[in-house]
This record gives structure tokens, sequence and C-alpha cells, in this order.
């Protein structure tokens, strides 16, 4: 076989088990040179144990590993560096205290350091390769200064510096605007031309077909489809990753259903301003309806969020629940008032990861669980969580394991199960379904539309395009702290929405 025809990475029968729980049974995978390989399956099909294995996190119970047809074992991360295999994480994993130029070059401070290091030479090729990804960050900047677009940028940046022969990105535009992500797909085309094999992992199924050569699917540990993407369908692929038939993955909306609005706003915002990101925003939320926000990253719309319900103080403004003025001071003043608010970081402000699910669900309404002494219910706790979870479809192994057993959707079910137990008439749902797996989207759009059904005012922000077009009534798009326009539903399209969150012309639209 010549090298041309030889597989870049192939993985033969891997079989990987933790206790009695098997992660992956069996599990074969190709890569070529100079493809884009996507790798698809709903969260806890096994494909982040696939890439720890081919990282060398962890090691295989049984098949073989072969890079440019030669078998290899692959001692830990640092081995596989050696070998030219570059994993970048979902999960970002920087030094916060040290500089932007530091974290992208860290094996070579690590080796040197101190006074051998030339520090000004360090800054200028961290710039170098971060204006390869288009952007201007100062490389001298400590990474904690950073918002999460950029930390994660600087950690692609820190995985281009690598001598690649495979490149592994695990939701690399999850946090990422159009723009940047834009950029970085014109470096990973730049990097396939030039020989590299990249598996790219993500749940969007714009970007896989639009970018991707090919698609292998993970159902519960097994691979059970390799495709040229040009010849199927994202239906059909997202039937291969779910093994059913999802229906309608966005639920018909409120104007579809033929509904009448209420009288009267249930939520009311006037010429809201925090001083800082926010510049005197307007708008009505009514009973009943998912009301999308949409805009750039940095334009102000979870700094809106933060603003209405008390976790960023307001400087000007009101905020008028069916037509009553609120004193809202901080957030538990707003969840007293029945405005509940999920963090669009689930990990760092959704959920405890360390807790089990009945604690979690319960953590922000424990009058609902606790004696009238206040002494703790544990049964109370309990019932709580299993009812709650019955009805988002919870899959856990009980409500007294650890959330970070769960996959990410069930984690973000959690998080969603933990607000519900506040009694909500106001639920403003920030990025809800980032780093969610397709089934779970599907599971989670029709939860906001259920409760909506049921008469809570919706707000969901977001950064997919797609997610709110099929699942908002109506859209305001934020753009440098204010309104810049409202959309209604048989309005939506792509090309509207991000015409006002840039604030480009028509013809100015990049085509």
């Amino acid at each position: 076989m010549s090298q041309e025809t030889t597989p870049l990475l192939e993985l033969r029968g891997i079989t990987k088990c933790f206790g009695a729980a098997r992660a992956l049974a069996g599990v074969d995978f190709t890569l070529r040179r100079g493809e884009i390989h996507a790798l698809c399956g709903e969260n806890g099909a096994g494909k982040s144990t696939l890439m720890k294995i081919i990282d060398g996190i962890h090691a295989p119970d049984s098949g073989e590993i072969r890079l440019d047809g030669s078998p290899v074992r692959i001692e830990g991360p640092a081995h596989a560096m050696r070998l030219g295999i570059g994993l970048v994480h979902q999960e970002i994993a920087l030094c916060g205290d040290a500089s932007v130029a530091e974290n992208i070059f860290m094996s070579e401070v690590v080796t040197r350091g101190g006074a051998l290091m030339d520090y000004a030479g360090l800054n200028q090729r961290a710039r170098t390769v971060l204006k390869r990804l288009g952007q201007d960050i100062d490389p001298a900047m400590q990474v904690q200064e950073l918002p999460i677009s950029s930390q994660q940028l600087v950690e692609i940046a820190k995985a281009l510096t690598l001598d690649c022969k495979v490149l592994i990105l695990d939701e690399p535009t999850a946090a990422l605007t159009e723009v940047e992500s834009a950029a970085l797909f014109r470096v990973l085309h730049e990097l396939r031309r030039e020989g590299m094999g990249i598996i790219y992992i993500s749940h969007r199924m714009a970007e896989i077909f639009e970018h991707c050569d090919r698609a292998t699917v993970l159902r519960d540990g097994r691979d059970v489809q390799c495709a040229e993407l040009a010849s199927i369908t994202p239906d059909l692929l997202v039937r291969a990753m779910v093994g059913r038939e999802l229906g309608n993955y966005y639920p018909p909306k409120q104007d579809e259903l033929g509904r009448r609005h209420e009288p009267g706003p249930l939520l009311e915002v006037r010429d809201l301003a925090d001083g800082e990101r926010v510049h005197g925003i307007s708008f009505e939320l009514r009973r009943g309806e998912v009301l999308g926000i949409a805009g750039l990253m940095g334009a102000g719309r979870s700094e809106l969020a933060e603003t209405v319900c008390g976790l960023r103080r307001s400087r000007r403004g009101q905020v008028l629940l069916e037509g009553r003025e609120l004193v809202i001071r901080r957030y538990s003043d707003a969840l007293q008032h029945g405005i509940a608010y999920l963090s669009e970081d689930r990990k760092a402000a959704g959920v405890f990861l360390d807790l089990p699910v009945a604690q979690n669900i319960a953590a922000m309404a424990l009058a609902r669980v606790s004696s009238r002494w206040g002494l703790l219910r544990h049964s109370a706790q309990k019932r709580l969580a299993e009812e709650l979870g019955k009805r988002l479809n919870l899959k856990s192994h009980g409500v007294e394991c650890d959330v970070a057993s769960l996959s990410g959707g069930n984690q973000q079910k959690v998080a969603i199960a933990k607000l519900l137990a506040t009694g909500p008439r106001v639920l403003i749902m920030d990025e809800p379904t980032r780093g969610v797996d397709v089934g779970a989207k599907s599971e989670i759009h029709h939860i906001l539309r259920g409760l909506a059904d049921q008469g809570v005012g919706v707000i969901v922000i977001s950064s997919e395009l797609p997610e709110i077009i099929g699942l908002c009534d109506r859209t305001l798009v934020v753009r440098d702290g204010v309104l810049a326009g409202e959309v209604m539903s048989r309005d939506m399209n792509e090309e509207r929405l991000l015409r006002l969150a840039s604030g480009l012309s028509q013809e100015e639209m990049p085509i």
C-alpha cells in the first residue's frame, strides 16, 4: 500500500470500559491525510473517550492504533504530542494567571522560563499565530482577563504552534462569533491543503456539512456509520446519531398554533442601562411567548439579561412585571418576583458538578423542601427532583448520583430543573443548548415551548441563528448595547438578523 493510500491514523476494534460501564465497544475509525473528518454522536456516545484514547489520556482495553501505517502505543498526552497529535478540548484548560503568550507556548516556558526566556520574542510569535486566526489579542494580557470566546481562540492558537499531523478539535466554535468561526475555518482549510488530518467534533450540522469531508457516527459506544458527506443528508446523519426519528426538531410556534396574546405584557423593560455594556434598552415579553435575543458576541446580550435580573447593577431604567414596577437590587430579588436566569456557563454557574442531582435541583428552592423550622426534608428534596426529572425526561442513575456523571444534555436539564423548582413566571435562558447534542437540543426546545404553553414568558439568548429562527416567536437584535431591531417570526432569516447584528446594509454583507 502506498503512502498516499495508507490512512494517516487508523483505529481498529477499540474497546474501553470504566468498571461495569462500557464506553467503547470495538470501534473502527480512519483519518486520511488532508481531510476534515467529523466525529458525530449524542452526548455519551463515546466521542470524548475515543479522542482521549488517541491523545493518550486513556489506554484502550483492546484494539490497535496505527499512525502512518505503523502500530503505536500512546503513553500519554506528551507522547501523543511528540507523535504529532494535538487535541483542543471543549473545556478550556488554560492558566488564568499566565499571559496569553505564555499559555500558547507553555511547554517552552516550562522548559526554559525565567531569565533565559525572551518574552519580547515570545509575545511577537504569539501575535503572529493569533493574527492567523484574525485576532488582535494583546499577548501580554493575563488569560483570566479575556472573555470566553478569546480564551477558546488562545486554546486553538496553542494547538496551531504544535507540529501536528493530526489535530483534534472538540466543539471549537461553541463560544465563537460568526466572524471568529469563519477565521478558524479558513485556517483549517489551509491545514487540510497542507496534508494535515483534522478530526472535528461538533453538534452543528451546518458546520459539518459545509466544512467536513467525511463523518463517522458513534452511538452507544459503537461506530454505526462512516460516510462521505456529499452522499448523505443532515436528516440521515441525525437519524444515525440518535437511532430514531426526531419528528419535529422545533416545536410549533405560538402564532403557528393560532394563539392570541393575552392583553398587556407580562414583563416590561424600559430604558434599562448599566452604564457599561447596556445603553438604554426597552422591550416587552408576553405570556406564553418565546422571545429571542440575538446579536454578535460582545453586543451586550448577556449583560442585558444580567441587568434585568439583578446580577449587574442598573444605572437607570425600570423593570415591570404585570404592570408593577419591581425593585431588583440583587438576583434573590428577581427570584422572589419569579424571574429566573440560566447562565451561558453551565459548569461554572449553572450546576454544582460535585453534588447529587437532588441537591442541585432543590438548591434555589430550599423553602419547598424544608420544614417550618428550617430543617431540610430529604424525602421532599428527593420527591421534587424526581418529579422535575420525570417532567424533563432526565436520564440519570437516580437523583442521588453526582451531576458530573451525566452527559452535557442531562446536565443542562438539571440546570433547567433547578430554575423550574423556583416556580418562575419569566425564564431567561442564555445559550440553552451550547455543547448539547441534537437529540437533547430538540428535547430542550420542546421543554421551553411547553413552559411557554403553560403561560411562562421565555427569553432565549443564542448565538445559533437557526435555533433563534426555529424556536422563537419574535427576536430582538442587540448591537453595541442598544436595540438594533425587532423581527417577527414570519420575517426571520439569517441574512436579516445578521444585517441588524452587524450594522451592515444588504450591499455590504459578505457573499
